[in-house]
């Protein structure tokens, strides 16, 4: 026996729903619509009828989805960004894209990753200004005006659309001066860089010292530095490890030109912690800029193949 395939609704009443769940309520849809409310719930009744299921729930302060309406937005959404992103290129395609796109994003991705992406998309797109802002604290860079952020994804809320950039593993490195060694040893065990050695640490602008974590064969051990130096620099923090003040364990990035050049030298090489590389992510229920909409496209068709 075949299944019986349901008539698709009417977009517009689709599209009527999910402007009243983002907006939560029918006033502020309407009025970002252009609308009027009771139209929208006209719209939102037919498809509840077409559907056979009630979406939203109704009360007299709020309009939220019910648990199906829920599951059906979080489908929609991305169908009908790339609906946008389609019509937006209609209108983009008759001439060059301009604008400004506004990132935020953490040191090492600054560094070491931005610089080589940078310079090829500015040259495909010289109509595009970039205004990147680089800082490790951990905020809504979103609620704060910039159109997208770069994070690792432990640290990206669920209503993001996340999208890899860069590497996609990484490690942490731990290393310190042939001069450090010689006086101090090497540490056979991240236990003993508590008792026997000193430590450069990495202080966030929040004030809280970054966790060193190490782990081997699926044992981890965590030790939060507590040492000579201390510093939310990593110029600071590598100069300090070249002149044997401590031990460093940070980014491989920062490292591998001192390690290649003898200047450091590695520790504790099977406890390196690795971890995925990271990602620009960006709000799912903001349409997308022009300027971000290429951008993202841009890195996508950098990243290798599975």
């Amino acid at each position: 026996m075949s299944a019986t395939i349901m008539a698709l609704p009417n977009l517009k009443d689709v599209s009527d729903f999910m402007a009243v769940v983002e907006a939560g309520g029918f006033r502020g849809a309407a009025e970002k619509r252009h609308s009027s409310a009771s139209s929208l719930s006209d719209s939102i009744r037919r498809l509840e009828s077409e559907v056979g299921i009630r979406l939203l729930n109704r009360t007299t302060r709020s309009v939220t989805p019910t648990e199906a309406g829920g599951r059906l937005i979080e489908r929609l959404k991305p169908a009908f960004l790339e609906i946008e992103a389609a019509f937006n290129d209609l209108q983009d395609g008759a001439h060059e894209p301009k604008g400004t796109l506004r990132l935020n994003v953490p040191v090492p991705v600054a560094r070491h990753i931005l610089p080589d992406i940078v310079s090829g998309f500015l040259e495909k797109y010289p109509g595009i200004r970039m205004d990147i802002v680089m800082e490790n604290e951990f905020s809504d860079v979103i609620a704060r005006g910039f159109d997208a952020g770069v994070r690792y994804e432990e640290r990206i809320a669920k209503d993001m659309i996340a999208v890899p950039i860069g590497p996609r593993r990484q490690r942490f490195v731990a290393a310190a001066s042939p001069a450090y060694i010689e006086k101090h040893g090497v540490p056979n065990h991240p236990r003993s860089l508590l008792t026997d050695h000193r430590l450069i640490g990495n202080r966030f602008p929040s004030g809280i010292v970054w966790p060193w974590e190490f782990e081997r064969e699926g044992k981890r051990f965590r030790i939060v530095p507590d040492g000579p130096l201390i510093s939310s620099s990593i110029d600071l923090q590598l100069a300090g490890a070249i002149s044997g003040a401590g031990i460093i364990y940070t980014f491989e990035d920062f490292l591998s030109p001192h390690l290649a050049s003898g200047q450091i030298v590695p520790l504790l090489e099977e406890w390196w912690q690795a971890f995925d590389g990271p990602y620009l992510y960006y709000h799912s229920r903001r349409q997308m800029p022009v300027p971000l909409r290429r951008f993202v496209d841009y890195i996508k068709d950098l990243q290798p193949l599975a």
